[in-house]
């Protein structure tokens, strides 16, 4: 980067960091069913409020709720992202993090200012492109062993066990492994189900569930931009669930107009597939909210040219007024930039009943909202396969007194034995949640 350029840089990095904005509506109203939509605030550059990571001190822990403890399951990891359990009880962490972007796609001055500061907020490291093998065979919270489950992968996020083959959804492809139960360590070549959208990878991550009779998979992919300014050829196949056909490898969109799906789970009683998704910025402090939602075989919810429902992104050229009739609105907001990436529902018997098919969320935090929202675990209790009350506290304490980041969590898996897991990437930790008693 050249002398002018650098300067050009820093000016417009002071800029944004000076954005503030109008004052912000309690966090609350951005949740529920039906959150506050206030007007829209638009702005030259992005509002930036990062908390710098630090990592966790000695002896400092996350909080959990009333009734219950935290412990680290295990610790000294490279960026866990993404956790799932194998049958036998084995935990699988995705160590993974954005693959370097292509020449050209940078996002030139803007891309360079919006690096920086995701650099500061602990999201620029290189991938460890891994998955490591976690096992608790005593049963006492703790994972004693750890492998080196698969490497060489390329930014891994979802994974997904039919019968014997392991599935990864790498950045760029659904990648099969063989599995054999109680393994350590594959170390056979994958083979490649079906390619996936690449290239700039605005979004990278590739949420990964498998259908309850082993014969499709569904993959969440994220939008190339914030609202289609890359140009919408660049969003081709993008911000989409895809249902993938394992005989065959065959891929069709199964619900679109998702800016950035990425927790996918089934909803035990109803049977449905949910989703949490990261919506649009740089409206104000209070749009547009995160949401997680129930997916319509064939639905469109409104990225890019509406939100939440019908609501028309003006900023969207050309308009598309067929498309924003076609939009459902969401079944339950998450708050306004709270990144909301975790999804899994309530299992098992070792939590109270109540908590069982609720879901529970991993906020990762915001880094554009004045103050900031998200930083914690939450349960939305459910009834009869739907939302029935309002967000929860499971697990807080990831900011400390001077606002730092010591940790922000992104995926959530029970164990085997019941108790939530909590893959914190700036901690480099995965938390344990358990009753106290």
């Amino acid at each position: 980067m050249t002398r002018p350029t650098l300067l050009a840089a820093s000016v417009l990095v002071l800029t944004l960091a000076a954005c503030g904005g109008n004052e912000a509506l309690d966090p609350s109203a951005g949740f529920g069913p039906d959150p506050t939509l206030p007007p829209p605030q638009g702005s030259l550059f992005p509002r930036v409020n990062i908390a710098e990571a630090v990592g966790w001190s000695e002896g400092r822990t996350p909080v959990a709720a009333r009734g219950f403890r935290v412990q680290a399951f295990a610790s000294g990891l490279d960026h866990p992202r993404w956790l799932y359990r194998l049958p036998n009880g084995d935990i699988l962490v995705a160590e993974t993090n954005s693959p370097p972007k292509p020449d050209g796609k940078a996002g030139g001055l803007r891309g360079w200012a919006e690096r920086l500061f995701m650099k500061r907020a602990g999201a620029r490291a290189p991938s460890a492109n891994r998955i490591t093998l976690l096992r608790d065979a005593d049963g006492d919270g703790t994972a004693e062993t750890r492998t080196v489950f698969l490497e060489n992968l390329t930014s891994p996020f979802g994974m997904a066990l039919v019968g014997d083959t392991l599935y990864v959804a790498n950045a760029d492809a659904v990648v099969a492994f063989p599995y054999q139960t109680g393994q350590t360590r594959i170390t056979a070549p994958s083979t490649r189900l079906t390619a996936l959208p690449a290239g700039r990878n605005h979004h990278w991550t590739k949420s990964l569930v498998a259908s309850a009779d082993g014969t499709r998979l569904y993959v969440g992919v994220g939008s190339n931009s914030n609202i289609g300014e890359n140009s919408l050829a660049e969003e081709e196949g993008r911000a989409a669930i895809h249902e993938i056909d394992i005989a065959t490898g065959t891929d069709r969109i199964f619900a679109s107009g998702l800016r950035n799906p990425v927790g996918l789970a089934w909803q035990p009683d109803s049977g449905k597939l949910w989703v949490s998704v990261n919506e649009r910025d740089e409206l104000g402090n209070d749009l547009v909210p995160d949401y997680m939602t129930s997916v319509t075989p064939g639905g469109f919810y409104g990225w890019p040219w509406s939100y939440y429902g019908q609501i028309v992104d003006t900023r969207v050229e050309p308009a598309n007024p067929g498309m924003v009739a076609r939009a459902l609105k969401p079944d339950y907001a998450l708050g306004a930039h709270t990144a909301s990436l975790g999804l899994t529902f309530g299992e098992g018997g070792l939590f109270p009943a109540r908590y069982r098919g609720g879901a529970f969320v991993g906020q990762h935090g915001s880094w554009n909202r004045t103050p900031r929202n998200g930083y914690r675990v939450i349960f939305v209790p459910f009834t009869g396969g739907v939302p029935s009350g309002p967000p929860e506290d499971i697990l807080t304490g990831f900011l400390n007194e001077q606002d730092q980041a010591m940790g922000r969590p992104v995926g959530v898996q029970f164990d085997r034995a019941g108790a939530l897991l909590v893959a914190d990437d700036v901690g480099n930790v995965i938390w344990r949640v358990s009753p106290a008693t």
